[in-house]
């Protein structure tokens, strides 16, 4: 059984990723605004964690934006996306 975006975001928060109040709304208007799936959610955040070191909310949503206009669907081709875009290695 795979994690919700809310569990996800505690077991980061458990791996000392700190969160503040706004940035969870963020989390959650962007999943609503780009009306993307939790996998994708998840890996935006977590590509968002690796580019920027730290949870940028408007990168966070601008990504959300591109990979919804990418069709991006799931977390493999997330990450493909980001590493196309080099925000990945």
């Amino acid at each position: 059984m795979s994690m919700s975006v809310g569990e996800y975001i505690q077991y980061l928060q458990g791996k000392g990723f700190p969160f503040e109040e706004d940035a969870i709304g963020f989390i959650y208007f962007g999943m609503r605004l780009t009306e993307s799936s939790e996998p994708v959610v998840k890996a935006a955040i977590e590509i968002t964690l690796k580019a920027q070191k730290r949870f940028d909310g408007s990168f966070y949503i601008s990504l959300l934006e591109s990979m919804k206009e990418a069709k991006v669907s799931n977390r493999a081709e997330a990450i493909r996306f980001a590493k196309r875009k080099r925000l990945l290695p």
